[in-house]
Protein backbone atom coordinates (compact mmCIF):
# COMPACT_ATOMS: atom_id res chain seq x y z
CA UNK A 1 0.00 0.00 0.00
CA UNK A 2 1.46 3.34 -1.01
CA UNK A 3 1.78 6.02 1.65
CA UNK A 4 -0.55 9.00 1.48
CA UNK A 5 1.22 11.98 -0.04
CA UNK A 6 1.43 14.97 2.28
CA UNK A 7 -0.20 18.14 0.98
CA UNK A 8 1.11 21.36 2.58
CA UNK A 9 -1.38 23.93 3.85
CA UNK A 10 0.32 26.49 1.61
CA UNK A 11 0.77 24.71 -1.77
CA UNK A 12 4.30 24.57 -3.14
CA UNK A 13 3.39 26.59 -6.24
CA UNK A 14 1.96 29.50 -4.22
CA UNK A 15 4.25 32.52 -3.92
CA UNK A 16 3.92 34.76 -0.86
CA UNK A 17 6.22 36.85 1.31
CA UNK A 18 8.26 34.85 3.82
CA UNK A 19 11.78 36.07 4.54
CA UNK A 20 11.03 39.72 5.35
CA UNK A 21 12.73 42.28 7.55
CA UNK A 22 9.80 42.67 9.94
CA UNK A 23 9.47 38.91 10.41
CA UNK A 24 13.22 38.61 11.05
CA UNK A 25 13.22 41.50 13.53
CA UNK A 26 10.23 40.07 15.42
CA UNK A 27 11.85 36.64 15.47
CA UNK A 28 15.13 38.01 16.84
CA UNK A 29 13.34 39.91 19.60
CA UNK A 30 11.40 36.78 20.58
CA UNK A 31 14.60 34.73 20.40
CA UNK A 32 16.33 37.00 22.93
CA UNK A 33 13.36 37.23 25.31
CA UNK A 34 12.30 33.57 25.17
CA UNK A 35 15.93 32.41 25.25
CA UNK A 36 16.60 34.44 28.41
CA UNK A 37 13.40 33.15 30.02
CA UNK A 38 14.35 29.56 29.23
CA UNK A 39 17.88 30.06 30.50
CA UNK A 40 16.49 31.27 33.84
CA UNK A 41 13.99 28.40 33.96
CA UNK A 42 16.67 25.87 33.11
CA UNK A 43 19.08 27.12 35.77
CA UNK A 44 16.34 27.19 38.40
CA UNK A 45 14.38 24.03 37.56
CA UNK A 46 16.89 22.02 35.52
CA UNK A 47 14.75 21.82 32.39
CA UNK A 48 13.53 24.03 29.57
CA UNK A 49 10.26 24.20 27.68
CA UNK A 50 9.64 24.71 23.99
CA UNK A 51 9.53 28.33 22.90
CA UNK A 52 7.57 27.27 19.81
CA UNK A 53 4.12 27.86 21.30
CA UNK A 54 4.56 31.39 22.67
CA UNK A 55 6.54 32.32 19.55
CA UNK A 56 3.72 31.02 17.34
CA UNK A 57 1.04 32.94 19.25
CA UNK A 58 3.07 36.18 19.38
CA UNK A 59 4.08 36.03 15.71
CA UNK A 60 0.48 35.35 14.69
CA UNK A 61 -0.88 38.20 16.82
CA UNK A 62 1.72 40.79 15.75
CA UNK A 63 1.98 39.97 12.05
CA UNK A 64 -1.78 39.67 11.63
CA UNK A 65 -1.98 43.33 12.67
CA UNK A 66 0.52 44.11 9.90
CA UNK A 67 -1.34 41.95 7.37
CA UNK A 68 1.57 39.53 7.29
CA UNK A 69 1.43 36.22 5.47
CA UNK A 70 1.26 32.75 7.00
CA UNK A 71 4.81 32.01 5.87
CA UNK A 72 6.03 35.20 7.56
CA UNK A 73 4.42 34.03 10.80
CA UNK A 74 6.07 30.64 10.45
CA UNK A 75 9.46 32.22 9.70
CA UNK A 76 9.23 34.56 12.71
CA UNK A 77 8.17 31.68 14.94
CA UNK A 78 11.12 29.57 13.76
CA UNK A 79 13.63 32.36 14.44
CA UNK A 80 12.02 33.05 17.81
CA UNK A 81 12.41 29.42 18.84
CA UNK A 82 16.17 29.30 18.25
CA UNK A 83 17.09 31.17 21.44
CA UNK A 84 15.61 28.43 23.58
CA UNK A 85 17.74 25.77 21.88
CA UNK A 86 20.98 27.72 22.36
CA UNK A 87 20.05 28.55 25.96
CA UNK A 88 19.39 24.88 26.68
CA UNK A 89 22.90 24.03 25.53
CA UNK A 90 24.45 26.91 27.46
CA UNK A 91 22.89 26.24 30.86
CA UNK A 92 24.26 22.69 31.00
CA UNK A 93 27.85 23.66 30.14
CA UNK A 94 28.76 27.27 30.97
CA UNK A 95 27.95 27.06 34.72
CA UNK A 96 30.47 24.22 34.97
CA UNK A 97 33.26 26.65 34.01
CA UNK A 98 32.27 28.85 36.96
CA UNK A 99 31.87 25.95 39.39
CA UNK A 100 35.35 24.66 38.51
CA UNK A 101 36.86 28.13 38.80
CA UNK A 102 37.97 28.27 35.16
CA UNK A 103 35.91 31.37 34.42
CA UNK A 104 34.45 34.00 36.71
CA UNK A 105 32.69 36.02 33.98
CA UNK A 106 34.12 39.24 35.39
CA UNK A 107 36.07 40.11 32.23
CA UNK A 108 35.10 40.73 28.62
CA UNK A 109 37.38 37.86 27.59
CA UNK A 110 35.26 35.29 29.44
CA UNK A 111 32.08 36.53 27.79
CA UNK A 112 33.71 36.51 24.35
CA UNK A 113 34.91 32.92 24.81
CA UNK A 114 31.51 31.79 26.07
CA UNK A 115 29.79 33.50 23.15
CA UNK A 116 32.26 31.90 20.74
CA UNK A 117 31.44 28.44 22.10
CA UNK A 118 27.71 29.02 21.65
CA UNK A 119 28.12 30.49 18.15
CA UNK A 120 30.35 27.66 16.93
CA UNK A 121 28.04 25.02 18.38
CA UNK A 122 24.94 26.73 17.01
CA UNK A 123 26.33 27.04 13.48
CA UNK A 124 27.48 23.41 13.50
CA UNK A 125 24.02 22.33 14.61
CA UNK A 126 22.41 24.30 11.77
CA UNK A 127 24.72 22.66 9.23
CA UNK A 128 23.94 19.17 10.52
CA UNK A 129 20.20 19.83 10.68
CA UNK A 130 20.33 20.97 7.06
CA UNK A 131 21.75 17.58 6.12
CA UNK A 132 19.21 15.68 8.22
CA UNK A 133 16.09 17.79 7.69
CA UNK A 134 14.71 15.95 4.68
CA UNK A 135 15.44 12.54 6.20
CA UNK A 136 13.61 13.44 9.42
CA UNK A 137 10.65 15.23 7.85
CA UNK A 138 9.96 12.41 5.39
CA UNK A 139 10.09 9.72 8.10
CA UNK A 140 6.44 8.59 8.53
CA UNK A 141 7.12 7.31 12.06
CA UNK A 142 7.94 10.78 13.46
CA UNK A 143 4.81 12.76 14.38
CA UNK A 144 6.64 16.02 15.35
CA UNK A 145 4.04 16.86 18.04
CA UNK A 146 5.17 20.39 18.84
CA UNK A 147 5.49 21.34 15.19
CA UNK A 148 1.98 20.02 14.54
CA UNK A 149 0.64 22.07 17.45
CA UNK A 150 2.44 25.22 16.27
CA UNK A 151 1.12 24.69 12.74
CA UNK A 152 -2.42 24.44 14.08
CA UNK A 153 -1.96 27.79 15.84
CA UNK A 154 -0.96 29.46 12.58
CA UNK A 155 -3.71 27.74 10.59
CA UNK A 156 -6.31 28.76 13.16
CA UNK A 157 -5.40 32.39 12.55
CA UNK A 158 -5.81 31.92 8.81
CA UNK A 159 -9.16 30.17 9.02
CA UNK A 160 -10.78 33.16 10.64
CA UNK A 161 -12.29 34.26 13.92
CA UNK A 162 -14.13 31.02 14.72
CA UNK A 163 -11.00 28.84 14.57
CA UNK A 164 -9.03 31.42 16.55
CA UNK A 165 -11.75 31.51 19.20
CA UNK A 166 -11.56 27.73 19.56
CA UNK A 167 -7.79 27.95 19.90
CA UNK A 168 -7.92 30.58 22.63
CA UNK A 169 -10.71 28.66 24.41
CA UNK A 170 -8.43 25.64 24.55
CA UNK A 171 -5.58 27.83 25.81
CA UNK A 172 -7.90 29.24 28.46
CA UNK A 173 -8.92 25.79 29.68
CA UNK A 174 -5.27 24.77 29.86
CA UNK A 175 -4.35 27.94 31.74
CA UNK A 176 -7.22 27.37 34.19
CA UNK A 177 -6.11 23.80 34.93
CA UNK A 178 -2.53 25.00 35.42
CA UNK A 179 -3.67 27.86 37.68
CA UNK A 180 -5.85 25.63 39.86
CA UNK A 181 -3.07 23.07 40.21
CA UNK A 182 -0.33 25.61 41.01
CA UNK A 183 -2.45 27.34 43.67
CA UNK A 184 -3.42 24.10 45.38
CA UNK A 185 -7.12 24.03 44.46
CA UNK A 186 -6.50 20.40 43.55
CA UNK A 187 -3.39 18.24 43.58
CA UNK A 188 -1.73 18.42 40.18
CA UNK A 189 0.53 15.58 41.32
CA UNK A 190 1.01 13.48 44.41
CA UNK A 191 4.12 11.89 45.86
CA UNK A 192 3.89 8.64 47.79
CA UNK A 193 6.37 7.00 50.10
CA UNK A 194 6.75 3.36 49.16
CA UNK A 195 8.14 0.88 51.68
CA UNK A 196 10.52 -1.56 50.03
CA UNK A 197 10.61 -4.22 52.72
CA UNK A 198 11.37 -3.30 56.34
CA UNK A 199 14.17 -0.76 56.49
CA UNK A 200 17.32 -2.53 57.66
CA UNK A 201 15.45 -5.72 58.62
CA UNK A 202 14.64 -7.46 55.34
CA UNK A 203 16.78 -10.28 54.01
CA UNK A 204 17.30 -12.26 50.82
CA UNK A 205 18.18 -15.97 50.99
CA UNK A 206 20.60 -17.18 48.34
CA UNK A 207 19.00 -20.59 48.06
CA UNK A 208 15.81 -22.53 48.78
CA UNK A 209 17.04 -24.33 51.91
CA UNK A 210 16.33 -22.93 55.37
CA UNK A 211 20.03 -22.84 56.17
CA UNK A 212 20.96 -21.09 52.90
CA UNK A 213 23.05 -17.98 53.28
CA UNK A 214 20.90 -14.88 53.79
CA UNK A 215 21.87 -11.33 52.92
CA UNK A 216 20.54 -9.34 55.86
CA UNK A 217 20.06 -5.69 56.71
CA UNK A 218 18.17 -4.82 53.54
CA UNK A 219 15.05 -2.75 52.85
CA UNK A 220 14.21 0.92 52.79
CA UNK A 221 11.78 3.59 51.67
CA UNK A 222 11.43 4.87 48.12
CA UNK A 223 9.25 7.56 46.59
CA UNK A 224 6.92 7.45 43.63
CA UNK A 225 4.90 10.25 42.06
CA UNK A 226 1.52 10.05 40.41
CA UNK A 227 1.46 11.37 36.81
CA UNK A 228 1.14 15.16 36.91
CA UNK A 229 -2.04 16.78 35.61
CA UNK A 230 -0.44 19.00 32.98
CA UNK A 231 -2.30 20.49 30.00
CA UNK A 232 0.98 20.59 28.07
CA UNK A 233 1.68 16.90 28.63
CA UNK A 234 -1.91 15.94 27.83
CA UNK A 235 -1.70 17.91 24.60
CA UNK A 236 1.59 16.31 23.61
CA UNK A 237 0.21 12.88 24.47
CA UNK A 238 -2.85 13.51 22.31
CA UNK A 239 -0.66 14.49 19.36
CA UNK A 240 1.92 11.69 19.57
CA UNK A 241 -0.70 9.01 20.16
CA UNK A 242 -1.00 6.13 22.64
CA UNK A 243 1.99 4.12 21.40
CA UNK A 244 4.66 6.77 21.92
CA UNK A 245 2.90 8.06 25.03
CA UNK A 246 3.02 4.53 26.46
CA UNK A 247 6.76 4.35 25.75
CA UNK A 248 7.33 7.57 27.69
CA UNK A 249 5.22 6.32 30.58
CA UNK A 250 7.01 2.95 30.55
CA UNK A 251 10.39 4.68 30.89
CA UNK A 252 9.31 6.55 34.01
CA UNK A 253 7.68 3.43 35.44
CA UNK A 254 10.80 1.35 34.82
CA UNK A 255 12.99 3.95 36.56
CA UNK A 256 10.83 4.72 39.60
CA UNK A 257 8.86 1.49 39.80
CA UNK A 258 11.76 -0.95 39.45
CA UNK A 259 15.32 0.40 39.39
CA UNK A 260 15.09 2.97 42.20
CA UNK A 261 13.19 0.62 44.61
CA UNK A 262 15.70 -2.17 43.91
CA UNK A 263 18.65 0.13 44.62
CA UNK A 264 16.98 1.42 47.78
CA UNK A 265 16.25 -2.13 48.93
CA UNK A 266 19.80 -3.44 48.46
CA UNK A 267 21.93 -0.32 49.06
CA UNK A 268 19.75 1.93 51.21
CA UNK A 269 20.48 0.57 54.72
CA UNK A 270 24.26 0.52 54.21
CA UNK A 271 24.27 4.03 52.73
CA UNK A 272 21.74 5.81 54.93
CA UNK A 273 23.87 6.87 57.91
CA UNK A 274 26.76 8.25 55.89
CA UNK A 275 24.47 9.82 53.30
CA UNK A 276 22.31 11.55 55.91
CA UNK A 277 25.38 12.82 57.77
CA UNK A 278 26.81 14.30 54.57
CA UNK A 279 23.62 16.34 54.07
CA UNK A 280 22.95 17.13 57.71
CA UNK A 281 19.54 15.42 57.83
CA UNK A 282 18.15 12.92 60.31
CA UNK A 283 19.08 9.34 59.34
CA UNK A 284 16.09 7.14 58.56
CA UNK A 285 13.64 10.03 58.21
CA UNK A 286 11.27 10.20 55.27
CA UNK A 287 13.11 13.28 54.06
CA UNK A 288 16.42 11.41 54.11
CA UNK A 289 14.95 8.45 52.22
CA UNK A 290 13.40 10.79 49.63
CA UNK A 291 16.75 12.52 49.09
CA UNK A 292 18.52 9.17 48.79
CA UNK A 293 15.99 7.92 46.23
CA UNK A 294 16.43 11.11 44.22
CA UNK A 295 20.25 10.83 44.25
CA UNK A 296 20.11 7.14 43.26
CA UNK A 297 17.89 8.07 40.34
CA UNK A 298 20.03 11.01 39.30
CA UNK A 299 23.47 9.40 39.49
CA UNK A 300 22.79 5.69 38.84
CA UNK A 301 19.46 5.19 37.09
CA UNK A 302 19.68 8.18 34.77
CA UNK A 303 23.12 7.20 33.38
CA UNK A 304 21.62 3.76 32.68
CA UNK A 305 18.88 5.55 30.74
CA UNK A 306 21.51 7.54 28.85
CA UNK A 307 23.21 4.29 27.86
CA UNK A 308 19.89 2.88 26.69
CA UNK A 309 19.24 6.08 24.79
CA UNK A 310 22.59 5.79 23.01
CA UNK A 311 21.86 2.20 22.03
CA UNK A 312 18.46 3.29 20.78
CA UNK A 313 20.09 6.13 18.89
CA UNK A 314 22.47 3.73 17.21
CA UNK A 315 19.53 1.58 16.16
CA UNK A 316 17.69 4.68 14.95
CA UNK A 317 20.60 5.67 12.74
CA UNK A 318 20.80 2.11 11.45
CA UNK A 319 17.08 2.14 10.68
CA UNK A 320 17.41 5.46 8.90
CA UNK A 321 20.52 4.44 6.97
CA UNK A 322 18.72 4.16 3.61
CA UNK A 323 16.94 7.50 4.00
CA UNK A 324 20.10 9.13 5.34
CA UNK A 325 22.16 7.82 2.44
CA UNK A 326 19.50 8.93 -0.04
CA UNK A 327 19.29 12.38 1.54
CA UNK A 328 23.06 12.92 1.45
CA UNK A 329 23.23 11.55 -2.10
CA UNK A 330 20.52 13.97 -3.12
CA UNK A 331 22.43 16.84 -1.56
CA UNK A 332 25.59 15.85 -3.42
CA UNK A 333 23.67 15.53 -6.68
CA UNK A 334 22.34 19.07 -6.19
CA UNK A 335 25.90 20.32 -6.65
CA UNK A 336 25.79 19.13 -10.26
CA UNK A 337 22.52 20.85 -11.11
CA UNK A 338 22.50 24.00 -13.15
CA UNK A 339 21.10 27.28 -11.90
CA UNK A 340 18.05 26.82 -14.12
CA UNK A 341 17.29 23.45 -12.63
CA UNK A 342 17.62 24.89 -9.14
CA UNK A 343 15.20 27.68 -9.96
CA UNK A 344 12.65 25.12 -11.11
CA UNK A 345 12.76 23.31 -7.77
CA UNK A 346 9.56 23.62 -5.77
CA UNK A 347 9.64 25.96 -2.80
CA UNK A 348 9.09 23.15 -0.29
CA UNK A 349 12.00 21.12 -1.72
CA UNK A 350 14.63 23.85 -1.59
CA UNK A 351 17.47 23.37 0.88
CA UNK A 352 20.52 25.37 1.77
CA UNK A 353 23.17 24.73 -0.88
CA UNK A 354 25.28 21.70 -0.03
CA UNK A 355 28.36 23.73 -0.95
CA UNK A 356 27.44 26.23 1.75
CA UNK A 357 26.87 23.39 4.23
CA UNK A 358 30.26 21.80 3.54
CA UNK A 359 31.98 25.19 3.70
CA UNK A 360 30.21 25.94 6.99
CA UNK A 361 31.29 22.60 8.48
CA UNK A 362 34.89 23.23 7.37
CA UNK A 363 34.91 26.72 8.91
CA UNK A 364 33.42 25.41 12.15
CA UNK A 365 36.03 22.62 12.24
CA UNK A 366 38.83 25.20 12.03
CA UNK A 367 37.21 27.26 14.79
CA UNK A 368 36.84 24.11 16.92
CA UNK A 369 40.55 23.37 16.49
CA UNK A 370 41.38 26.93 17.58
CA UNK A 371 39.15 26.67 20.66
CA UNK A 372 40.45 23.22 21.63
CA UNK A 373 44.07 24.32 21.18
CA UNK A 374 43.39 27.38 23.36
CA UNK A 375 42.03 25.23 26.20
CA UNK A 376 44.16 22.09 25.75
CA UNK A 377 47.43 23.73 24.68
CA UNK A 378 48.21 20.99 22.12
CA UNK A 379 47.52 21.50 18.43
CA UNK A 380 47.69 17.77 17.63
CA UNK A 381 45.27 16.91 20.40
CA UNK A 382 43.05 19.80 19.35
CA UNK A 383 42.79 18.49 15.77
CA UNK A 384 42.03 14.95 16.95
CA UNK A 385 39.45 16.17 19.46
CA UNK A 386 37.77 18.44 16.91
CA UNK A 387 37.53 15.56 14.41
CA UNK A 388 36.05 13.19 16.98
CA UNK A 389 33.57 15.76 18.23
CA UNK A 390 32.56 16.63 14.66
CA UNK A 391 31.53 13.02 14.07
CA UNK A 392 29.97 12.79 17.52
CA UNK A 393 28.09 16.03 16.91
CA UNK A 394 26.53 14.64 13.74
CA UNK A 395 25.54 11.49 15.60
CA UNK A 396 23.89 13.42 18.44
CA UNK A 397 22.23 15.83 16.02
CA UNK A 398 20.54 12.83 14.43
CA UNK A 399 19.61 11.46 17.85
CA UNK A 400 18.21 14.77 19.07
CA UNK A 401 16.33 15.33 15.82
CA UNK A 402 14.75 11.92 16.07
CA UNK A 403 13.73 12.52 19.70
CA UNK A 404 12.27 15.94 18.87
CA UNK A 405 10.30 14.35 16.05
CA UNK A 406 9.04 11.66 18.38
CA UNK A 407 8.29 13.41 21.69
CA UNK A 408 8.96 17.13 21.12
CA UNK A 409 11.76 19.43 22.24
CA UNK A 410 10.27 20.04 25.73
CA UNK A 411 10.71 16.33 26.50
CA UNK A 412 14.03 16.01 24.69
CA UNK A 413 16.61 14.83 27.29
CA UNK A 414 19.19 17.50 26.50
CA UNK A 415 20.95 16.94 29.82
CA UNK A 416 21.36 13.26 28.95
CA UNK A 417 22.77 14.07 25.53
CA UNK A 418 25.11 16.59 27.15
CA UNK A 419 26.29 13.95 29.63
CA UNK A 420 26.95 11.47 26.83
CA UNK A 421 28.85 14.11 24.86
CA UNK A 422 30.98 14.94 27.92
CA UNK A 423 31.85 11.25 28.32
CA UNK A 424 33.01 11.02 24.69
CA UNK A 425 34.95 14.27 25.01
CA UNK A 426 36.61 13.12 28.24
CA UNK A 427 37.71 9.84 26.68
CA UNK A 428 39.09 11.75 23.70
CA UNK A 429 41.12 14.07 25.94
CA UNK A 430 42.55 11.09 27.84
CA UNK A 431 43.54 9.36 24.60
CA UNK A 432 45.31 12.43 23.19
CA UNK A 433 47.10 12.99 26.50
CA UNK A 434 45.45 16.17 27.73
CA UNK A 435 44.83 16.10 31.50
CA UNK A 436 44.45 18.38 34.49
CA UNK A 437 42.45 21.59 34.41
CA UNK A 438 43.32 22.05 30.73
CA UNK A 439 41.68 18.73 29.94
CA UNK A 440 38.61 19.59 32.00
CA UNK A 441 38.21 22.91 30.19
CA UNK A 442 38.65 21.24 26.81
CA UNK A 443 36.02 18.64 27.68
CA UNK A 444 33.52 21.32 28.67
CA UNK A 445 34.05 23.37 25.51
Amino acid sequence: MSEKRFTPFVPAHVTMSEFTGRALFLGLVMSVVLGAANAYLGLKAGMTIAATYPAAVISMAVLRLMRGSLLEENFARTVGSIGESVAAGAIFTLPAFVILGIWQFNTVKDYVLASALMIVGGILGIMFVTMLRRVMVEDPELPFPESVAAAEIHKAGQRGAEAAVQLFKAMGVGALIKFLGDFGIFRASNEFFLKVGEAGKSLVRLGFQKDAYAVQGLGGVSTISAPAVSPAYMGVGYIIGPTLAALNFAGGLLAWGLFVPLLVFFLGPSMMDGFAASLGVEPGSQHAWALLADRLWKFIVRPIAVGGMLVGAGYTLYRMRANLKAGLARSVSDLKKSAAATDSTERTDKDLSFKVVLFGVAVVFVLMVILYSYFAGKIGGAIAAAAVMLVTGFFFAAVSGNLVGMIGSSNNPISGLTLATLIVAALTMVIVGVSGMQGVAAVLC
